[in-house]
């Protein structure tokens, strides 16, 4: 553990180097800490032998290392109170009660992404808890159709379903009503299943062009069990000083695209947590902080992205803030 002064050298550095995005001088610090430059430099190279700062090529002074970024979050940091303008702005949303939970939390963390200049995900709905209620469909032309699945929690999700070839809207009728018949009652997670084995059999016998239709019905309801992935703000990946790499800034925002990358984002422990560079599976660059929500048994996470040079006080607060507003409507 550190002493007094190392803890404040170490909180001022991280916090100078956060709004300024440049190394630290002991100069700088003098007159915070009220001693010598020299004292300073000397609990700086301490600090840098703990592994706690870094030392630039370009600039004798020092920024926060991983391990001095971890040792902050978990030792000296404090959640940051909202400031008036971060309240009303979330509080727009907050007394918004025509908002169904999908578009309330999405609107939520584009506030929050505005707000800090991070990457914001929501990574879908865990739907195991949630049995189909109610199917439509709406012909939107002559192959293609939106299906429309309610659970019995009042989650709502539609897909939007391709036929590969013409058919007749018998067919569509028919070939609605056996999976409506079917499935109804049946778990979100258990329907492709169910379509499989149970499903498939009856449409085959009953309908003529039965082949392109189910395969159109059975590929949309099945991805109705696979949480996505909503995401705000990876442009601001851009305007971090920290990526100013091509090749690096190609590799984080191609991470965005990968479904198996951002499906790995998932949180299980409960509150709000801090993985930063190696301790995440995201990328060793950037700090993801993130926390799940639980309304009426539909779960999700919700995560920040950014590099590790972020105001983790402010953030915490923010997605502390927001995850409790959900959690209570």
């Amino acid at each position: 553990m550190l002493n007094n002064r190392q803890e404040e050298l170490l909180k001022l550095i991280v916090e100078s180097y956060v709004k300024t995005a440049r190394p630290v001088g002991s100069h700088a610090l003098c007159d915070a800490l009220n001693v010598s430059s020299a004292t300073i430099r000397n609990e700086m190279s301490i600090l840098e032998e703990e592994g706690l700062l870094e030392k630039t090529h370009t600039s004798s002074g020092r920024i926060p290392s991983e391990k001095g970024y971890r040792y902050y979050v978990d030792h000296i940091m404090k959640p940051k109170e909202l400031t008036g303008d971060d309240m009303l702005k979330l509080q727009t949303i907050v007394h918004n009660n025509s908002l169904v939970l999908d578009d309330y939390i999405k609107k939520s963390v584009e506030i929050v992404s505005e707000l800090t200049n991070l990457t914001a995900i929501v990574l879908g709905n865990s739907s195991t808890e949630n049995r189909v209620s109610k199917i439509e469909v709406v012909p939107i032309s002559e192959n293609n159709l939106i299906a429309i699945v309610v659970t019995d929690r009042g989650h709502v999700e539609h897909k939007n379903i391709i036929i590969e070839e013409k058919v007749s809207v018998d067919d569509i009728k028919k070939t609605v009503d056996i999976i409506s018949k079917y499935i109804i009652g049946t778990p979100i997670d258990e329907v492709g299943q169910k379509l499989e084995f149970e499903v498939k059999p009856i449409i085959n016998r009953l309908v003529d062009q039965h082949e392109a239709l189910y395969n159109a019905f059975y590929n949309a309801f099945n991805d109705f069990s696979t949480p996505e992935a909503y995401t705000r703000g990876t442009k601001n990946m851009l305007m971090q000083p920290e990526f100013n790499n091509v090749d690096k800034i190609r590799d984080i925002l191609s991470k965005f695209e990968d479904k198996d990358v951002i499906n790995n984002i998932k949180e299980t422990d409960s509150g709000v947590n801090i993985y930063i560079g190696s301790e995440n599976e995201f990328d060793d660059d950037v700090t993801v902080i993130k926390t799940k929500y639980n309304v009426n048994g539909e779960e999700g996470t919700i995560a920040l992205i950014g590099p590790k040079r972020m105001e983790y006080d402010r953030v915490i607060s923010l997605l502390d803030y927001i995850t409790k507003n959900i959690n209570d409507r």
